[in-house]
């Protein structure tokens, strides 16, 4: 993975993004998504995984205590620096690294799974980029976990980018992951609890899809 200059839909993403994982304790919390733990049983031990811009490492922390073999990565040093530190006082091995997911290779056909929560932080056009990354990154047969929060969550402001073209509805993931299976996929209201960031009742939409096997 490769760590360059940001080129996301915000200016100076790493700058950003290094100070708010500067203040103490941990933004987004350490427990991993609400989504993605009541679909983690999707993969088995041993399997590969991808965490998209895990921040932290809330997420990938908790597939790793699960025994998963996870990657992950963040643009932010700050964030990655605290995520080393968590997965070592939790005491689970993940392989993280700095990257711009603007200006990443894409590995193709190596995960079994990949994980994108609220990775809200793209316009449509690296959108775009991201989802085919993530599909091509896949195996056959491989399962995509994603999470994110619909325009409705421009009305309650409990978390996200406040930028109405960042975020998703079914039918617009839907039609982006149309050359996948998709098993499920909900827009729903909830209340969250993760960390400072993300709290209070939210409106969400949750994907899981599975690569074709040819």
């Amino acid at each position: 993975m490769n760590a360059h200059a940001p080129s996301t839909g915000f200016t100076d993403a790493a700058a950003m993004w290094d100070r708010r994982f500067s203040e103490s304790g941990y933004l987004f919390g350490t427990e991993p998504n609400a989504w993605l733990r009541d679909h983690a049983d999707l993969w088995h031990a041993g399997q590969r995984v991808l965490c998209v811009a895990d921040g932290e490492g809330r997420n990938s922390v908790f597939l790793a205590d699960r025994g998963l073999i996870v990657d992950a990565f963040d643009i932010s040093e700050v964030g990655v620096r605290k995520a080393r530190d968590f997965a070592r006082i939790t005491g689970v091995k993940v392989n993280f690294a700095i990257a711009d997911v603007a200006r990443l290779s894409w590995p193709e056909s190596l995960y079994d799974g990949v994980v994108a929560i609220f990775i809200q932080f793209a316009d449509p056009e690296l959108r775009r980029r991201i989802f085919h990354g993530m599909v091509r990154c896949l195996k056959p047969g491989g399962l995509l976990v994603l999470q994110g929060y619909t325009p409705k969550q421009l009305d309650y402001r409990t978390g996200g980018p406040g930028i109405e073209s960042h975020l998703y509805t079914a039918s617009q993931l839907r039609e982006s992951f149309a050359g996948i299976e998709i098993l499920e996929l909900r827009e729903y209201e909830a209340e969250l609890a993760e960390g400072s960031a993300h709290r209070g009742h939210s409106a969400l939409v949750g994907l899981v899809a599975r690569k074709p096997l040819a």
